[in-house]
Formats: structure tokens, sequence, C-alpha cells
């Protein structure tokens, strides 16, 4: 019956909400507080529990519950900026939830580079420079790129002349450079500045500029005499794409062949450590491996292909098409690498008779992007303990590979 009356009535609900609140007051406050303050507020409570339950009217609830809240103001000790406290209080427990999601359900990350390509993309750039009719887009248009994850960097000189040295970057590159570094806030590089003419330019970076120089993405000259007007830096950035990592479903099994797994690199040599990569998982414990010629995985002398889960769009190429970055064509070893001209220090697999045990306990893992990408043809295998987590969702940019998709 009680639950009828709360769910019919906005004063139950309230009374309800009024009892809950004084209780815990009592209960965090139970060690400071006399002896009969606390025989007051259990005798209140009590009363008031009572009229709750006798099924009184409206108004008369109203009126215990102004008798309750008057014995509350009474012997309850107040707190020193109570609203202060109770919002400080509110923010900490939702920081605390989001950060118990981040650390043992959803972990978000980024694409730094185009390893996975053209499964998931990394950050990209683009001089447009030696391009004069291109007009960077205004309006809708801007703002459709934009949700999309495309920004643009321009700059016009303010002033006639050249383009100033810092010192810091001369002795960091050992040339001549234009650019002071970036100005940070924890992680995020905000802007960064020039020195045109004796004027400084101010550039604000679009989200996830990456990790090269600005200047070595724009191709800087700071020989060439600028007019004031001229187009000094004119750069389209794609960002890498945002994803969630389940960091739950290897809680209870163990990560299969061709899922996209994230891992951290400590204990992997030649690789920075304490660092984050993803990567489709491609051996397992135990497992012996080559790389064909043809292009295709041999695990334990079985031919991976286009029917093996999670490895359909990786192997769905053609083989008389040479293979080329961000495209799907296999995976390569040094001697296909080196005769197509692509990335050929592949120390593990130089050839396809070479045949590589991979050891108890780890995993070996590659990119997508087989032309470019460091992965374990490089640098190896690592122990199983380092995944911590699968791909699951990519929620920025809205492009087609946003959501869960085929992977």
């Amino acid at each position: 019956m009680m639950f009828f009356r709360w769910l019919s009535s906005q004063t139950v609900r309230n009374a309800f909400t009024l009892r809950k609140h004084v209780r815990r007051l009592v209960a965090a406050q139970r060690d400071i507080l006399p002896a009969p303050a606390r025989a007051n507020l259990e005798r209140a409570l009590a009363e008031f529990d009572t009229a709750l339950h006798s099924g009184i009217k409206a108004d008369a609830l109203m009126a215990e519950m102004q008798k309750l809240e008057q014995a509350a103001n009474k012997w309850i000790t107040p707190y020193p900026n109570a609203n202060w406290r109770e919002n400080v209080e509110v923010i900490l427990v939702a920081v605390s939830v989001a950060m118990a999601i981040r650390t043992f359900i959803l972990q978000p990350f980024k694409i730094p580079t185009g390893s996975m390509q053209p499964t998931l993309f990394g950050v990209t750039s683009k001089n447009l420079m030696d391009d004069q009719n291109f007009v960077i887009p205004t309006g809708w248009e801007r703002v459709k790129e934009w949700f999309e994850g495309v920004s643009y960097i321009h700059v016009v000189a303010a002033a006639d002349g050249k383009l100033e040295p810092t010192e810091q970057n001369t002795l960091n590159y050992g040339r001549v450079q234009v650019v002071e570094a970036p100005h940070k806030i924890l992680i995020f590089n905000l802007c960064q500045s020039l020195k045109l003419g004796g004027v400084t330019q101010t550039i604000w970076l679009p989200p996830d500029l990456g990790e090269a120089p600005l200047e070595y993405r724009t191709n800087l000259d700071p020989d060439h005499y600028y007019h004031k007007g001229d187009e000094v830096i004119k750069l389209r950035v794609s960002a890498g794409d945002h994803l969630f990592v389940d960091r739950v479903s290897y809680n209870f099994r163990k990560p299969k062949r061709g899922e996209i797994v994230v891992f951290e690199t400590h204990g992997i040599n030649s690789l920075p450590q304490d660092e984050f990569y993803i990567k489709r998982l491609t051996v397992l414990p135990g497992e012996r491996v080559q790389i064909g010629d043809d292009r295709h995985l041999i695990i334990n002398g079985h031919r991976l292909d286009r029917t093996t889960p999670h490895f359909e769009h990786v192997y769905d190429f053609n083989p008389a098409t040479p293979p080329d970055q961000s495209i799907f064509c296999g995976h390569l070893n040094g001697t296909v690498a080196q005769k197509y001209h692509q990335y050929s220090d592949l120390p593990y697999f130089p050839d396809q008779e070479t045949i590589y045990t991979n050891g108890p306990n780890t995993y070996m893992v590659m990119g997508d992007n087989t032309c470019n990408s460091s992965d374990s043809r490089v640098w190896g295998s690592f122990p199983t303990g380092n995944v911590i987590g699968k791909y699951f969702f990519v929620y920025w940019p809205f492009t087609g590979r946003f959501g869960w998709g085929n992977r």
C-alpha cells in the first residue's frame, strides 16, 4: 500500500527524502552529538515514521515534515559552508564513478599514428601551400568537416620579412627553425607562435595536431622573404579516431586471434616505455609463424585468408596489385617489402622461409597498414599481461568508422 502512495503522491516522496536526509545527518554526527540531542532526534524520527505509515492526508503529512525539520535544525550541528560541501561531495562522487568506469570498464583511447589504416585512422595532415586553387571551406561546410574531424591551420603574413629562428628549436633540430614550442595545458597543445618581420603571430592548434613538428608538416622556409598578405601556413589536419577500449571482456576470456587489442609497451625493447599501442592480434602463445611472399600469415603450417575471422578485410586484396600504404594488402615480409620499396627492416620476418616460434605467455601483433607499421615484425613478441583491453567503439569523429563496425 505504501508503495502505491509513494508512486502517486509527490508529498509522500518528499517525506521519504526528508527522512532519509535526516537519518544520514544523524548517522554522520552520532559521535559528536550530545546524548539528549541523539535521543530527541531518534524520538522525532520515530514519530515521523508512525505518521508516515499511518496513511494521513497530505496536509497533515506536511505538518509532520515541518516538525521533523524543526527538530533537525535544533539538534543537528550545522556544517560550515554546507552548500559548498554538498557540491564538492557530488563532484567527487561523479569523478570517482568516471575514474572507475575508465579504469575497469571503458577507457578512452585515440589513434596517434597510421599503423592501423584503413581500419582505424591516425592523425594525418596535408600541406595545401602547393595547391593555390584550394579554398578553405567556410560556413556549414566548415562545420560539417569539423564533425568529420577535419580542421585547418591558416596563417597569413601580417608584415614583410623573414621568419625569425628561436634558439630552442635551433638546438633541438640542428637547423634553423621558425616556430616556438607549443604552449600546453596538461597534455594538450593549445597554440604556437612564430615571428615574421618582427611581428609575433599566434597559431591556434586544432585537436590532435600530432607529434610531428608543425614546421616539418608545413615545410616552412626560414630563408623565404614574405610580403604582407602572403600565405605562410595552409594545412589540413584530420584527427585520429577516438575510441573506447573494452577493459571487461578479457577478465573472463583470453584474447582471440584477429581482435584489435590495446597493450602497454612496458618491457618491449626498442619501443618507448609506458605508452599504449593498438594493433591486431596475430600470433598466440606457443605458435609457429611465417609470412609468405603472397602476403599471408602462416600459423602452424595453416595459411590465413579472408575466411579467417577478423581478417576478412586484411586479406581482401588483389594479389596483382602492389602493396601500398593505408590500404589493405595483407602482411609483408622483408623480401616483399624491399621489392616494392616499402618499410623493409623486419628482422623477425626477413623472408618467407623464416619461421618464428612464439614463446609461452606471449603475443605477437601487426598493424593493418603493413607497409608502414612498427609491429611484431620489427620488435617481436610481448607478455600477454601487457594487453589491457580490446577495441570497442569509435566515438569521434563522425565518419564511416563511427560506431562498432566489422573489425
